[in-house]
């Protein structure tokens, strides 16, 4: 079989530019990886066409692989925020299909094996849909090329063998979809593609025989090693975020539960967005009742009282960026009990409508807070 190679340097910019567009649309919509995960994942990868240097001994052309094996395996951390870093180990191998050169037609056999290890940053992201979350990342690290083939004329006047193993940096770009397994908590399915590249030159040793006496020894380099693979995996988080609770129905014979309330208060000691252990408990019973009445969406609302560190308007700036880090405290805390973070909306307002009614620079406890409402 054959196929078109587009241009080596449009494809080694693809994962970058795609990359850079999906994170300045989605950054604020992630669906967090908490803590330890393992991954894994194979299919089908294809190089393109690799170019092979002229030298005095040996003919320049293009090696042309067939379709062949692409796994790997991973180990990553989750940062809770939708970012992800993970070490990998990568397998490849690709038969030799054909050796184009404008000097001579050719037989050829073999195959290319590549291995790599890998460090990779990802984020993943929320779309709305519990079922799906879109990922994409990059990774450098080093990988090695290991040459084993044969090329040879038809009428076998001339014979070449190549093998070795070279090593070179290389980097990639991944873009994949994770798919939840509803029935194991914390196993996803993968669906991945990735652009993977090993700088070159990559030389590897190489002897040919000409007919009838002519036998020549020395390297034979290859550039442009491009491999473009199309994977299936799973992925299992140690400690992912646990579901939202069933709601509980009443016994018929009871009377009917009151209606839980759609506005919580959470409170912050002076000039602090971390939360309390009572604080944490409200959130969590906020959390909790998104089950028991009709939610759409959830405000969460951050304020200060009306002293500050500086006056004037710097402080009025830094009472407005505190209320915005209390209310970005409290929606973490939603999304570690269990809540989408695509229902949540945040909002900072500083010191504007207090609880308490108070003289200016003054320090009250009850207008340092959050309002958490179920819409």
């Amino acid at each position: 079989m054959t196929r078109r190679s587009a241009p080596g340097h449009l494809f080694a910019r693809v994962g970058l530019v795609a990359g850079a567009s999906v994170l300045a649309l989605s950054l604020a919509h992630a669906q967090p990886v908490h803590g330890l995960y393992i991954s894994g994942a194979g299919g089908v990868g294809w190089n393109q066409d690799q170019e092979v240097r002229l030298s005095p001994n040996f003919p320049s052309g293009r090696d042309r692989y067939d379709y062949g094996v692409t796994g790997l395996g991973s180990l990553g951390w989750g940062f809770g925020n939708g970012f992800r870093v993970e070490v990998e180990g990568n397998y490849r191998n690709n038969r030799l299909e054909q050796f184009r050169s404008s000097q001579f037609p050719s037989r050829t056999g073999g195959h290319q094996q590549g291995y790599g290890a890998m460090v990779n940053a990802l984020f993943d992201m929320d779309i709305g849909k519990s079922w799906v979350y879109p990922y994409f990342g990059a990774g450098v690290g080093y990988g090695w090329q290991n040459m084993n083939t044969n090329i040879s004329t038809p009428g076998g006047t001339f014979s070449q063998w190549v093998n070795g193993t070279s090593g070179n940096f290389a980097y990639q770009g991944i873009f994949g979809l994770s798919f939840p397994v509803p029935w194991v908590v914390g196993l996803s399915a993968t669906t991945e593609y990735r652009f993977y590249s090993l700088l070159g030159p990559n030389s590897h040793t190489t002897s040919a025989f000409t007919t009838p006496t002519s036998f020549n020894t020395g390297t034979r380099e290859t550039r442009t090693d491009f491999n473009h693979s199309l994977l299936l995996g799973l992925r299992y988080e140690f400690n992912p975020a646990p579901p939202p609770p069933a709601p509980v129905s009443a016994p018929v014979a009871l009377p009917p539960a009151p209606t839980p309330a759609r506005t919580y208060l959470v409170f912050f000691d002076w000039d602090s967005a971390e939360l309390s252990n009572r604080a944490r408990a409200v959130v969590a019973e906020a959390a909790k009742n998104t089950g028991s009445v009709q939610v759409t969406h959830i405000d969460v609302s951050g304020y200060t009282d009306n002293s500050a560190a500086h006056p004037g308007q710097r402080g009025d700036r830094y009472n407005v960026a505190l209320s915005e880090r209390r209310a970005a405290s409290v929606k973490a805390e939603l999304i570690r009990d269990g809540i989408a973070s695509g229902m949540i909306v945040t909002h900072g307002y500083g010191d504007a409508s207090p609880l308490v009614t108070t003289g200016p620079n003054t320090r009250e406890p009850q207008n340092r807070r959050v309002e958490i409402n179920l819409k």
